[in-house]
């Protein structure tokens, strides 16, 4: 699977996966888990604006705000329990991979990107679901933007 394909940012973090050894892609996760920010104030004290994925075994909730044209940025904020390392992991990929490029690119993304993180022997398949939904969302929601 070429990576190519991927928006830069997004392309380096899969390539940094898959150099890696199955327990160090794991602990990559958990380093992504652990450096998803907080969600600002307008969310966190508005809960009622986050979309819950519910194809994640555990709470993953995401919001995203479009820019303007010309190129219509997109930003993404999750909120995940900080019990659950996994989801927020694959969370804090699509924030680093995917956080202020244009809705055009973010769509672009190839639906695999979960599978191409080299986790599908360590991650039961229900959690891959969950990921590749997150995706899916995000996808979903810039499409119902309009853009």
């Amino acid at each position: 699977m070429s990576n190519e394909t991927l928006p830069r940012q997004l392309a380096d973090i899969v390539d940094d996966f898959q150099e890696l050894t199955e327990p160090d892609r794991l602990q990559l996760l958990l380093d992504f888990s652990r450096g998803l920010p907080n969600l600002p104030v307008r969310f966190s004290e508005h809960p009622e604006l986050l979309e819950q994925v519910v194809e994640c075994q555990t709470p993953l909730f995401l919001a995203l705000e479009i820019g303007e044209e010309p190129d219509r940025p997109v930003h993404l904020f999750f909120s995940a329990p900080p019990e659950a390392p996994t989801t927020r992991g694959f969370a804090g990929v699509l924030l680093e991979g995917l956080d202020g490029l244009p809705a055009a690119e973010v769509l672009a993304v190839p639906d695999d990107v979960p599978d191409r993180l080299g986790l599908t022997r360590a991650i039961t398949p229900l959690r891959m679901r969950g990921m590749t939904a997150m995706l899916g969302k995000i996808k979903r929601r810039i499409r119902e933007a309009g853009v």
